[in-house]
C-alpha cells in the first residue's frame, strides 16, 4: 500500500497550529490598540473577521490534519475549500485594505499567514489529485477483479 498523506502539507499544517496562536495575539493586541481611531463599519468588520477566521481556522487545520494522515478525501477537500474560500480572501483584506490603518507588525504576521494558506492550497491540491486518482484505481481494479471472478475466462 502506498502512503498518499503529503509531507510538504503536513509539515505547513504543523507549523500553521504553532503559528496561529501567535497571530491571533499579534492581531488582537493591534486591533485593541487601534481601535478607538478606527471608523464604525471597520470596527464591526474587524471583530467579525476575528470571530470567523477563528472559528474556520480551528475546523480547517482538523480537517487537514485527518484529511492528510487519514488520507480521507472529504475531510481534505473541505480543508481545500476552507483554505480557498474564506481564509485566504479574508487575509488578503487585512493585508491590502488601507482604510484598516495598517501596523507593521500586523503586516509581517499577515504575510506569513498569506504564505502559510497559499501554500497550503496548492500542497492540499496536489494531494487531493493524487488521492483521488490512487483510490479511482484501487477501485477501478476491485471492480475488474470482482468481475473476473464472477465470469472466469475459459482455459
Amino acid at each position: 500500500c502506498e502512503i498518499l498523506s503529503s509531507l510538504p502539507l503536513q509539515m505547513s499544517l504543523y507549523f500553521n497550529v504553532h503559528f496561529f496562536p501567535f497571530w491571533w495575539l499579534i492581531t488582537v493586541a493591534i486591533l485593541c490598540e487601534k481601535y478607538p481611531a478606527l471608523s464604525d463599519y471597520y470596527k464591526f468588520i474587524l471583530v467579525t473577521i476575528m470571530i470567523l477566521v477563528s472559528l474556520t481556522e480551528l475546523i480547517r487545520l482538523y480537517l487537514g490534519y485527518v484529511g492528510n494522515l487519514l488520507e480521507k478525501v472529504p475531510e481534505l477537500a473541505g480543508f481545500w475549500l476552507l483554505t480557498l474560500l474564506p481564509q485566504l480572501p479574508i487575509i488578503l483584506f487585512l493585508l491590502f485594505n488601507e482604510g484598516l490603518k495598517i501596523h507593521s507588525l500586523e503586516r509581517a504576521v499577515h504575510i506569513i499567514f498569506a504564505a502559510f494558506l497559499s501554500f497550503q492550497v496548492v500542497a492540499a491540491f496536489f494531494a487531493l489529485r493524487r488521492m483521488v486518482n490512487t483510490l479511482a484505481t484501487r477501485f477501478r481494479l476491485t471492480e475488474f477483479h470482482r468481475l473476473e471472478e464472477q465470469h472466469p475466462t475459459p482455459g
